[in-house]
């Protein structure tokens, strides 16, 4: 996008928060639970593997790439889980589900274990304080 023109859908306004994206990936009734390695305050404890949507990329795009570059995989998008939550100072997440199209998941940045759980499993995990509404969301679906 060339200066001087309208915000695309992923480019915040002016003092608006900046979006990571997760994704819930589910396979046979589990779904994918992903164990941080940094930085040190979320370290052993469990997400939805996803990043930071660069500025003006699309969340879709941007989900698609991070678990490209995290996990490995080629994912479809498919619906977003209702709400966003706050994260580190103009950051806020939003989770979605995606469709596993191609590759096996590999914790190959930022996480040390990649499994998959079913939700009474992922209930006993040390979650992310983000990452439990879209948890309880997901399992409420399972």
């Amino acid at each position: 996008m060339s200066a001087g023109t309208a915000e695309g859908p992923g480019t915040p306004a002016a003092g608006a928060p900046r979006i990571v994206v997760g994704g819930i990936l589910v396979r046979g009734g589990r779904l994918l639970a992903a164990r941080r390695t940094a930085p040190a305050e979320t370290a052993g404890r469990w997400e939805f593997p996803g990043g930071k949507a660069e500025p003006g990329e699309d969340e879709r795009a941007a989900l698609v790439r991070e678990l490209r570059e995290e996990l490995g995989v080629e994912v479809r998008p498919l619906v977003r889980v209702p709400g966003e939550w706050p994260l580190t100072a103009g950051f806020v997440l939003r989770v979605w589900t995606a469709e596993l199209l191609r590759g096996v998941p590999e914790p190959l940045e930022d996480h040390d274990e990649l499994r998959w759980v079913t939700p009474q499993e992922a209930a006993a995990l040390p979650w992310l304080d983000p990452d439990r509404p879209a948890l309880a969301w997901a399992a409420g679906r399972l």
